[in-house]
């Protein structure tokens, strides 16, 4: 078990005395022996030597020195210490020096050089400011949130009802049809009328409900919104998000309102929600996994504000632009960075780091090429017609054909009514799950391994080739069909996984199988230039990025990552990655594209920089990493992994043949009960998909809350943890987001919820390890995670935010925390673990520290830059 009593310095005393003795020269400050005094209390020794390398001599690691920070903190004598401040400075003498040479409190910087715009009372106020604004009587609070989850669920069911009149009604006509030239005629009619009216419904629904998005605040679950949360939903459940990356996705946030210049591309799946307060000029390129939505919520409000984007701007991928934010013609955001609320990227500067801050990289890495309006327009008009003509008529279509054409299923889906207690048709329904469940399985796996291959001779690593051409279309196909979650999530944590993506077109160099090589969440532009060396292990959630995007043109690159190499959770890879052999790569660092290559160094943060890459607590479990005893234990885990496998593929082949059940249920009631037969399945359907894989989860560790866990990854303990993550697929519960019913959700899967908590997109990987008190807002692509994995150790513990709390869009919350009531998280900071953030406190950053206000931060942030460039950094 991780806890606190294990977290200790592995250095014997005796051999501290000795340091003390031969390299503390010189009489200690009183800064220095109250922070040693602080030091030798954490980790209960007597002294501690002023002189001796935190990590490299004394053997410590970030959860015990995240320990000290907190301490620290407490203390009024000394001055606040932060975790990239003890990486800065590994020793008490030179921690000590950099904190008495702290500059004092920077003054905001001069108009002509940071363009800032002005500030708004939403920018301004302190998080107890806004939290009073938000307060309610909790009477009143809990009966808004019940009445708002109320209404909730009659739209949703009133939308249903909707969707199954129009889906009964197209599919009885399409059936009516005679020949199959008929059939797929009126299949193209009503696939061309079914899409134009999912693509139109939320733009009528935001021009009726909201009219014009305006900057200002409305508290949460009341009637506004409601109003809110509907055009939310209906405008990120279309279909044309699925259209990202294309000239007709720039028209439809267009139509929404936002104002978008010529020549601008998009390829972000999170389609912005407030789009009337969003500006981009001409010739801009937002890359993926961007997260500019117009609105964040905070200590029980939803906040609106603008985001502007000047002229030919590049936003790189994996970054988060708050509200009230811009950048200037010509400016760069590099990946894994963001801008917080008042900052404003000047025109023609670079920027990057959470928050963002100016340096001299140049992201632009691809030239430019000649796309034009006609080869835009031509694109949008083939894909339009590929989508309408061919993928969804083929689809409707396929579906009459196969009734009329295999008996077998006609009769399961038109069943008698005694048919029902006949267990022959149980039998044919199971057998009918059974082949296409396995069918669907065996020709993905065919598919993704054959056809991908055959597209990828059409294009040429290091070629510049045109956006919205025939190369960037085969381009978006090879990552569509590669990357699918299904088989990722089926072969990771596993000896499978690496097997699986060689089969896809990764280059692994000679395998040295751990079991656990990568995760379940690994995802590409292109299998076959993503390289990767021997030894290097991945926790989860990599993104490798071998694709370079301009406005108008693309070229794909090979990205290697060295061998012996750890990588953390959420990393983006660049192509121009500047890493080498033996490196540690931390929770969502920011891989650097410039200077040396870096090796046998850990990496960490955004703007990252250098850190020990292990500590001495880790190497315990060295032993069981090598020779006999690491075969023996592969096999005992290869073996559990087959089993978490086999049981994976059943869980998922029970839930379809119940929802096939289900199906002929609503299909047997339809001559009766109309449309209406079918929302009910759809809400049956869902309804069953949450007690069914809350059941599997909760059975997955034995009906139990886990425990905090200190292991190998060769252990037991962890591989019983590597099934309940396979076995605990909550994709669905997205569907819930800014709900009531979300924490009622993740209260039946065991974590502790407290009262009108607003959840608008989280995710809790140890459910029953978090706890979350009364009235927390939890905003979008936000993670509390309360587990890590380095090399062969796993650890776990539990993460505790207090009531009121807010954590900001993209934020990561590491294991071990205690986030205390009223604080706040900034967007895409980095919480680590063992962190302690005070009341009402305000964090933000990667690695997160206090942030008095944002101009003060902007301004710490560049004389840290100026800092870093006239001296180099401690290298640990």
């Amino acid at each position: 078990m991780l806890g606190k009593s294990v977290e200790v310095l592995t250095a014997d005393p005796a051999d501290i005395s000795t340091l003390q003795d031969g390299g503390d020269a010189g009489p200690a400050t009183g800064i220095e022996s109250r922070l040693a005094e602080v030091l030798a209390g954490v980790v209960r020794v007597e002294q501690v030597p002023a002189a001796s390398h935190f990590f490299n001599d004394l053997g410590a690691d970030s959860l015990v020195m995240a320990q000290f920070c907190a301490r620290v903190r407490k203390r009024a004598d000394l001055p606040t210490v932060s975790m990239k401040d003890i990486y800065r400075h590994p020793t008490i003498r030179s921690l000590a020096a950099a904190l008495a040479d702290a500059a004092p409190a920077p003054v905001p910087p001069p108009a002509a050089e940071v363009s800032a715009p002005a500030q708004t009372p939403t920018e301004a106020a302190t998080p107890s400011e806004v939290a009073a604004r938000a307060e309610v009587p909790a009477a009143v609070a809990s009966r808004r949130y019940i009445v708002c989850g109320i209404l909730q669920f009659l739209i949703f069911l009133g939308y249903s009802c909707l969707a199954a009149v129009a889906a009964t009604g197209g599919y009885e006509w399409i059936s009516a049809g005679s020949g199959l030239f008929d059939l797929y005629l009126r299949s193209v009619l009503f696939a061309g009328a079914g899409f134009l009216g999912l693509c139109v419904f939320p733009i009528v629904a935001k021009w009726t409900l909201i009219g014009r998005w305006r900057s200002g605040e409305f508290p949460l679950w009341g009637m506004t919104y409601l109003r809110f949360w509907v055009v939310k939903t209906l405008i990120r459940t279309s279909p044309v998000r699925l259209l990202a990356g294309s000239p007709l996705y720039v028209l439809y946030l267009r139509a929404l309102g936002a104002r978008i210049g010529k020549g601008v591309t998009i390829l972000s799946h999170a389609i912005p929600v407030c789009t009337d307060l969003l500006t981009v000029g001409e010739g801009t390129i937002i890359r993926k996994d961007v997260l500019l939505s117009g609105y964040r919520a905070q200590a029980g409000l939803i906040q609106t504000g603008p985001v502007t984007l000047g002229s030919n701007v590049l936003v790189s991928e994996h970054t988060v632009l708050d509200i009230e934010t811009s950048m200037g013609d010509g400016a760069q955001l590099g990946h894994a960075s963001s801008l917080h609320t008042g900052q404003a990227v000047p025109a023609g500067e670079r920027w990057h780091g959470s928050p963002a801050q100016p340096t001299e990289v140049d992201y632009r890495t691809v030239d430019p090429a000649d796309c034009g309006t006609v080869k835009r327009t031509v694109y949008c008009v083939l894909q339009l017609l590929n989508l309408l003509v061919v993928y969804l008529p083929v689809a409707m279509g396929g579906v009459s054909v196969l009734l009329a054409e295999v008996p077998q299923l006609h009769t399961l889906l038109n069943p008698q009514p005694a048919a029902f207690t006949s267990p022959a048709f149980y039998a044919d329904a199971l057998t009918t799950a059974v082949v296409v469940f396995v069918g669907a399985t065996l020709a993905g796996l065919l598919v993704v391994g054959t056809v991908p291959r055959l597209l990828n001779r059409a294009i040429k690593p290091g070629k510049v080739y045109p956006l919205y051409g025939f190369h960037y279309g085969i381009h978006r196909a090879i990552a569509l069909i590669t990357n699918r979650k299904f088989f990722a999530t089926l072969f990771g944590d596993s000896s499978g996984i690496v097997h699986y993506l060689r089969y896809l077109g990764y280059d692994l160099s000679r395998i040295e199988q751990t079991g656990s090589n990568f995760g379940t969440e690994v995802k590409h532009e292109n299998p076959y230039l993503s390289s990767v060396g021997t030894g290097t292990m991945v926790a989860d959630g990599l993104s490798i990025m071998n694709a370079d995007v301009s406005s108008t043109s693309f070229r794909v690159s090979r990205t290697s990552i060295g061998p012996r190499n750890f990588l953390g959770n959420r990393i983006s890879y660049p192509s121009q990655g500047k890493t080498g052999d033996n490196c540690l790569l931390a929770t969502k660092v920011m891989v650097p594209i410039d200077g040396p290559v870096r090796e046998g160094v850990g990496l960490l943060g955004s703007p990252s920089f250098e850190i020990p890459r292990t500590v001495l607590r880790d190497n315990q479990f060295n032993h069981l990493e090598t020779g006999d005893e690491l075969r023996r234990r592969l096999a005992a885990k290869n073996k559990h992994n087959a089993v978490t496998v086999g049981l994976y593929l059943l869980a998922r082949l029970i839930h379809f043949f119940v929802i096939t059940l289900i199906t002929m249920g609503a299909v047997d009631l339809y001559p009766s009960l109309g449309a209406p037969a079918i929302a009910l399945a759809s809400v049956l359907t869902l309804t069953f998909t949450v007690v069914y894989f809350a059941l599997i989860e909760r059975a997955s560790i034995g009906f139990k809350p886990q425990k905090p866990l200190y292991c190998s990854i060769y252990e037991p303990s962890f591989w019983r943890h590597e099934r309940f993550w396979k076995m605990a697929s909550i994709d669905y519960i997205q569907a819930f987001d800014g709900t009531p019913f979300k924490n009622v959700i993740y209260r039946l899967l065991g974590a502790r919820i407290g009262k009108r908590v607003f959840d608008d997109g989280c995710f809790f990987p140890e459910r029953t390890l978090v706890t979350v008190g009364d009235d927390s807002t939890l905003n979008a692509g936000t993670v509390i995670q309360c587990h890590s994995q380095e090399d062969g150790a796993f650890k776990s513990d539990r993460s505790v935010l207090g009531s009121g709390c807010t954590l900001g869009v993209g934020a990561f919350v590491h294991y071990g925390v205690t986030i205390d009531d009223g604080a706040m998280l900034a967007p895409d900071s980095f919480l680590m673990k063992g962190e302690e953030v005070p009341s009402d406190a305000q964090w933000g950053g990667n690695p997160a520290r206090e942030m008095p206000d944002n101009k003060t931060h902007l301004e710490a942030a560049r004389q840290e830059h100026h800092a870093a460039h006239a001296a180099p950094a401690c290298v640990n």
